[in-house]
């Protein structure tokens, strides 16, 4: 007696031509062909993202898998394995009923398995008088036989997309290490050129970068990053060239030692103590008496206006601004990273960033601000030095500006006719500025 074989599911369930065309799939099995269950299955986990399937979905299958006793499909075999709904929610490490028929309907919409339904809907197999089986119902698997091959090919193509963009991160990593580091070269070295506009031009790469980056975009940014780290590797070769024109010094039989490990230091410490005894220090040795509390962020933003221009949004809110914007600014003063690390190591990041604002907001009276900086670092390890003299003298400075000539005549600087200033200091302000240790 012929049975015929169901290619609709039971209920209200639709068919789709997606259904349609995985039932075609399967139909167009090689005769003989057999594959690995759980080879084929490890293929569709890595391209589950591809074939539309979920993490839940293939917990499913590898409970239906594990139906089949057989370790290998065959084409020839029975491929259709009828388990209730408790004993997949048993395998299925006890997925609630409601998310085990939603994630079943993914599978078929993925044609990964065929609904084959019984007239009510029962999942069973009809055996003979031999104990063979005639006719079953439940989910068929034949499509992991007939698609074997396309989900090996899916697999590799995903496994070679996580490798580019493993490998394209590392050079992402590779580039933004070289590039900060040549720059930092340039800079301690005192090469000539604009290393400033050489940071922005890296930080605007660099800022187009989101979060999480396709592949596409990291790769579009580590050519733009590979062309400037072409252009400073130029400028640092060129340099060093100029400054080495015979590599090899046995052919004039000279040799010269240089006996100053740290040249860049000895010069600009030297330039430093200079401008100090000029007068620019004006932080006085004793300061004992000086306030142990912590400057206010506000002070020193109205004592240091100019770091505010280098604020990343143009405004300063925080501490973290205050100090990545002084991070900008000791490029662009042409202090070198490593006075920037020793002034950190002995006064404390935030003093640091302070000194750094101080010597911007001063930097038309400081000839070497990189020099004035190892000033300051070497009198702050010896307990001379306080950042609080330095802010006050800016802000009397500042007040001093708007003061109205003696003579009565004219108007001050804040354009009122009486010499009036706008600038609002608060008195606590005003009776810390008239303490004689600030003078």
């Amino acid at each position: 007696m012929q049975t015929h074989i169901s290619t609709t599911p039971f209920g209200r369930r639709a068919v789709s031509l997606g259904m349609i065309a995985s039932q075609v799939a399967a139909k167009s099995v090689p005769q003989g062909a057999t594959v690995d269950k759980w080879k084929v299955f490890y293929s569709i986990r890595d391209a589950r993202e591809l074939l539309g399937a979920t993490d839940r979905s293939l917990t499913l299958l590898n409970a239906l898998l594990s139906f089949h006793l057989e370790p290998t499909l065959s084409a020839d075999g029975d491929l259709i394995v009828w388990p209730s709904n408790e004993a997949l929610t048993a395998r299925a490490n006890g997925m609630p009923p409601t998310t085990l028929r939603r994630h079943l309907a993914v599978l078929v919409d993925c044609g990964l398995i065929i609904r084959r339904d019984s007239p009510n809907g029962k999942r069973f197999a009809r055996k003979g008088r031999g104990g063979e089986i005639e006719q079953a119902y439940g989910f068929d698997l034949s499509p992991i036989v007939a698609r074997a091959e396309e989900f090996q090919d899916l697999a590799e193509a995903v496994r070679d997309e996580k490798k580019a963009f493993h490998v394209a991160k590392e050079r992402l990593t590779l580039l933004r290490r070289d590039i900060v580091k040549l720059i930092d070269a340039g800079i301690e070295e005192n090469v000539p050129g604009n290393w400033a506009g050489v940071l922005r031009t890296y930080q605007a790469i660099v800022g187009r970068l989101p979060r999480s980056a396709p592949r596409q975009t990291v790769d579009d940014i580590c050519t733009d990053l590979h062309g400037l780290y072409t252009e400073i590797r130029e400028v640092l070769e060129s340099f060093a060239k100029t400054q080495n024109p015979d590599a090899n010094e046995s052919h004039n039989g000279r040799h010269i030692q240089n006996s100053n490990p740290d040249p860049l230091r000895e010069s600009e410490s030297g330039l430093g103590n200079k401008e100090e005894a000029g007068g620019t220090a004006v932080e006085p040795d004793n300061l004992r008496s000086l306030p142990k509390r912590e400057l206010p962020l506000g002070i020193v933003l109205d004592a240091c206006p100019a770091v505010q221009d280098l604020a990343q949004g143009g405004a300063i809110r925080h501490w973290r601004d205050f100090l990545a914007a002084a991070e900008l600014a000791r490029p662009f003063l042409g202090i070198s990273p490593s006075a920037w690390r020793e002034a950190r190591e002995a006064m404390g990041d935030q003093h640091a960033a302070i000194t750094i604002a101080a010597i911007l907001q001063r930097s038309d009276q400081i000839n070497n601000a990189g020099g004035y900086l190892r000033s300051l670092t070497d009198r702050a390890r010896d307990g001379k030095f306080s950042t609080w003299p330095m802010i006050m003298a800016l802000v009397r400075a500042k007040l001093d500006a708007t003061k109205p000539p003696k003579d009565g005549r004219g108007s001050g600087p804040s354009g009122n006719a009486d010499g009036g200033s706008d600038l609002q200091v608060s008195p606590a302000l005003l009776k810390t500025l008239k303490d004689p240790k600030f003078r």
